[in-house]
């Protein structure tokens, strides 16, 4: 008698309990797409402030690399250190093809 009732009283109510499943599932899906999307926000900003840092790099590699290659340098090293010299106009030899 019980089952009957209880049976009576699902297929009265059949189409509330798949609305209440589905709304219910719905907000389970929303609350798992809403914390998925700020995981994937908080990585996005570390990558961020990663690609800043290695762009501050680049810069500093790049004032870098123009100091060390500036002509000024260049030829007080090959004075200093490898005792090169200027040539001077009567050294200059010109070849033609």
């Amino acid at each position: 008698m019980i089952i009957r009732h209880f049976t009576k009283l699902i297929s009265e109510h059949l189409a509330l309990i798949v609305m209440l499943l589905a709304v219910l599932g719905s907000a389970i899906s929303v609350i798992y797409i809403k914390h998925q999307s700020r995981v994937e926000f908080v990585a996005l900003q570390q990558l961020e402030q990663y690609r800043d840092h290695l762009n501050e790099e680049w810069g500093r590699l790049l004032l870098e690399q123009s100091t060390w290659a500036s002509p000024g340098r260049v030829e007080h090293e090959a004075k200093t250190k490898l005792n090169m010299i200027v040539p001077t106009a009567d050294r200059i030899v010109v070849i033609h093809r």
